[in-house]
């Protein structure tokens, strides 16, 4: 095995078109990183706390702040709005397609950070948090959509997870923009941080109106002529070159096949195998917010102030510089290790991180060798979780569903993900802080997420199957000829589903019922034959 990700020597056309357009598109996780980074800081802000503040005074600096019902108020809304985003995501796909899907999306968010830049008060602000949460959602579900549905094979692993890239970038800057603006003692000290966000919806709505739908789109609404055409975009080579041709059809014969088993509606969506992949999907995107992640993304720069740390809005900004420079080996390790070896490395070395940090931060709360370990740790642990879950979690549910429910079955991975979200960005006060009804664990609250980066490792093992290197279709014959996801790394796809389409075709009413492996069986059968007669024409010609 190479070093280097290459494409496949028999592949036809270029690559380049394609990852460009997927790397473009990923820019919308900018908009999905930022928006939930920034919040940790401007919580912070002296200038902030005291306009919003509506009287409490925190015990730790004496000073006005927002009580803790009132910060998880303002820090879930967005998670919340998400969630309802998510789901809504299918319905917007499939209607208005997954390019004007995106635009429509990026609208809804700028109306939510319109009302975030004119607020004063908490119920305004926190009005603007759902509504940009709502298009975060929506952007969320639709990205990784569009990205599955566009990228060649070999690649898709990488340029999906650079949707998880311009995540960290974006937690990044919203890190660097707070550092920059906290200490203004006017509007702009919160402002300007929220305001930035109009350059990122203004970048991604003018780049969608020049790109190209998705061929798999249009091949569900029956346009094979847009589908042909956006195909040969994507690929550069003509739309009557063989392999064009030969990849369209197989699109078009996986479609057909899957509709012919029946509709799609959300029932469909929690039955047989599709069931099977969408509990997996949203198990896969609930653990990865209950590894903790964004406990130090959200609260990161508060719980640092609070555990004796002087400058914490440094120290966010080193742990998100660690964050989008441990994404990078995610993108290559993902499709030279595969999807399962690299979520179980992360789902271990974060485990070990964790319980490394709850058990110094409880044995010396507030020492210097506590914080010391506490920073350190925290590190690597963004590290392995960055280089893994973060950008893993996002290929694998891209890959998981056939074309006639993906959008249905996507949006809603990506809700439990936006669930689990709310529920942790809302919880984390009462769990961390001190006072009445609070819990006050402070650094015990590691334990808890690496009691869960175990459970993640066990969840990989037993229901994560790899799918690298295959096409979207072929991992529906994956799912239809392996039962058990440990045993999924040596699967190899035998036949085409434009092969099972001929089959079934030539049985007439009775080809529904006939499984995949009848199906090969057949094939097996037709392909034999023909190998004989290919054999016997040879014999005849040198005799």
């Amino acid at each position: 095995m190479g070093v280097m990700i290459k494409k496949p020597e028999h592949v036809a056309g270029s690559a380049v078109p394609a990852i460009m357009i997927g790397l473009f598109v990923a820019f919308g996780g900018v908009l999905f990183g930022y928006d939930t980074g920034t919040i940790g800081g401007i919580l912070a802000m002296p200038y902030w706390r005291n306009t919003f503040s509506t009287g409490y005074i925190n015990k730790k600096d004496g000073k006005l702040d927002v009580t803790s019902s009132q910060s998880s108020e303002i820090v879930s809304l967005l998670s919340a709005g998400t969630f309802f985003g998510a789901l809504t995501a299918a319905p917007v796909a499939d209607f208005f397609g997954r390019r004007l899907g995106m635009i429509a999306s990026t609208v809804v968010f700028t109306v939510g950070v319109i009302l975030q830049t004119a607020a004063t008060a908490i119920p305004l602000f926190v009005a603007g948090r759902f509504f940009a949460g709502f298009g975060v959602g929506l952007i969320s579900a639709i990205i990784p959509l569009y990205q599955s549905e566009t990228a060649p094979k070999w690649i898709r692993g990488a340029v999906v997870g650079c949707y998880q890239l311009a995540i960290t970038i974006g937690l990044l800057i919203a890190a660097i923009v707070d550092n920059g603006t906290k200490d203004r003692n006017d509007t702009g000290s919160y402002r300007i941080p929220i305001a930035v966000q109009f350059a990122w919806a203004i970048i991604l709505v003018v780049g969608m109106l020049i790109l190209p739908e998705t061929p798999r789109y249009f091949i569900r609404e029956g346009k094979n002529e847009q589908a042909a055409r956006s195909l040969s975009r994507l690929r550069r080579l003509d739309v009557d070159h063989p392999a064009l041709v030969e990849e369209l059809a197989e699109i078009q014969a996986n479609h057909e096949y899957e509709v012919s088993l029946g509709k799609s509606t959300y029932i469909d969506c929690f039955k047989g195998s599709i069931g099977k992949r969408l509990l997996t999907g949203c198990l896969l995107q609930a653990l990865q917010q209950l590894t903790g992640v964004n406990f130090i993304f959200y609260y990161g720069t508060s719980f640092f102030t609070n555990s004796g740390i002087s400058n914490s809005f440094i120290v966010t900004v080193i742990t998100n510089v660690v964050n989008v420079c441990s994404t990078f080996p995610g993108l290559y390790l993902v499709e030279k290790w595969g999807r399962r070896p690299l979520l179980l490395f992360g789902a271990i070395g974060m485990f070990v991180c964790q319980m490394i940090i709850a058990s110094v931060g409880t044995a010396l709360p507030g020492s210097t060798v506590a914080n010391k370990v506490l920073i350190a740790f925290v590190c690597v642990y963004i590290f392995f979780f960055a280089s893994s879950w973060g950008p893993v979690a996002w290929v694998v549910t891209g890959e998981l569903f056939p074309l006639k429910s993906r959008a249905k079955c996507l949006s809603m991975t990506t809700a439990s993900n936006w669930l689990l979200n709310w529920a942790i960005a809302y919880s984390t006060p009462y769990m961390v802080n001190s006072g009445p009804g609070n819990a006050n664990l402070q650094a015990k609250v590691f334990f808890v997420w690496g009691g869960f980066c175990l459970i993640c490792a066990f969840f990989v093992w037993a229901l994560i199957y790899e799918t690298k290197g295959l096409s979207l279709e072929q991992v529906d014959e994956l799912y239809g000829k392996c039962n058990k996801a440990w045993q999924s790394k040596g699967f190899r796809p035998t036949i085409s589903f434009a092969e099972v389409q001929e089959v079934r075709g030539s049985v007439g009413g009775q080809g529904r019922h006939l499984s995949l492996a009848d199906i090969e069986a057949d094939v097996g059968r037709k392909r034999s034959v023909a190998g004989q007669g290919e054999y016997m024409e040879e014999k005849a010609y040198e005799v």
